[in-house]
């Protein structure tokens, strides 16, 4: 087969590292993968793999992006790929143009994704239309099914993404090293439960109920620590400065740490006690709980949407209703308490997910 993919860039995220992901899974088995983006700083990784990269902007928000529907048809007509997978909303829009202008016998086979709960809206449906639909969990599955009824459920797929078990295996202990330098760095941590929240500091990732959930077991007598771990949002700058205020505020810089952006977060999930989710609202998957439950960490966090799907597959007990922080507190203690560790990630694997992307694509070309 030959196989384009399409989104807006190739700058780093879960919709960009899948996209590599099932690129280098395409060259391995002997078929022929291309990449359509903006660019971005994983391209070398593209190409050194195998991939040809095409540099073209269709994710730049403007009306003038559709004047690439007729190249875009030219170079579908000239390359013929067997599969035309398409993973964001603008290029989707152009691609869908691009390829109902074709003639059936000539077209591709038109496969999305739907990564995230878009707002639910026409130029989301877009979304929606492949010949084949891929829903990266069952909350997905059933947003597509009750936002747009139009669309045909007997071809949405569901397809997980998934955790390579190399990059976040069960027991993984840092090296020597690393722990003398993170022991210097933050000694504070010492002799503490250290409990993370791993993420970009947005006002969706929970971070003022895990503020409340530390001043709580701090009042109880346990000995933790929070780690927040992520750099501030371009946009939500000011965000980030109300959440330092609030910790200076209420005295609690000697338990909560800031580490802006890391690279090294398993490592991080290696000496955390436990990892929180608390995103207040519901996200497609929950690629954070998966890496630090499939390397045995425990994990607590709002049971909603994909983390809720992930918890209840693998660490039942960390699920916690959303918002209702006594019982976050509840949970956490009862959790660190318990001593109880996941036994790994059996089920939400990167190789289940290429391999299942690869037969939707097999499902049209046969």
């Amino acid at each position: 087969m030959k196989v384009v993919q399409l989104l807006p860039d190739l700058d780093g995220g879960g919709v960009e590292r899948g996209t590599l992901e099932v690129a280098e899974e395409l060259i391995r088995r002997g078929h022929e993968s291309v990449v359509i983006s903006a660019g971005g700083g994983m391209v070398k990784q593209l190409e050194a793999e195998g991939t040809r990269h095409v540099s073209w902007d269709l994710g730049k928000k403007s009306l003038w992006t559709f004047r690439h529907v007729w190249a875009l048809r030219r170079w579908l007509k000239q390359e013929k790929p067997d599969i035309l997978h398409v993973r964001s909303r603008l290029p989707a829009w152009v691609a869908w143009f691009a390829w109902r202008g074709m003639n059936t016998s000539e077209r591709p086979h038109l496969v999305t994704t739907v990564h995230g709960l878009y707002s639910v809206s026409r130029y989301s449906g877009i979304m929606c239309r492949g010949e084949r639909v891929i829903a990266v969990s069952k909350t997905v599955e059933a947003y597509i099914r009750d936002n747009y009824p139009q669309t045909d459920m007997a071809n949405v797929r569901l397809v997980y993404r998934g955790i390579d078990p190399q990059e976040f295996p069960l027991g993984y202990e840092a090296s020597a090293e690393w722990l003398a330098q993170w022991q210097q760095d933050f000694p504070q941590l010492v002799g503490k439960k250290v409990i993370t929240l791993a993420g970009r500091l947005t006002r969706l990732k929970g971070h003022n109920d895990m503020i409340d959930m530390i001043k709580a077991l701090l009042s109880q007598g346990v000995p933790v620590h929070a780690l927040i771990v992520g750099g501030e949002d371009a946009k939500r700058k000011a965000y980030a400065q109300e959440l330092y205020q609030r910790v200076k505020d209420e005295g609690l810089g000697e338990h909560i740490t800031f580490t802006g952006a890391r690279s090294d977060i398993r490592d991080i999930y290696s000496v955390s006690d436990l990892v929180l989710s608390l995103s207040t609202k519901p996200e497609s998957f929950g690629r954070t709980v998966a890496e630090a439950i499939g390397q045995g960490i425990p994990v607590v966090g709002y049971d909603h949407g994909g983390v809720g799907e992930i918890l209840a597959a693998l660490y039942p007990q960390g699920k916690t209703p959303m918002k209702d922080v006594p019982q976050l507190v509840q949970t956490v203690s009862d959790v660190l308490a318990s001593g109880v560790r996941p036994k790994g990630n059996p089920e939400f694997l990167k190789t289940t997910m290429l391999d299942k992307t690869l037969s939707v694509y097999e499902e049209l070309c046969p």
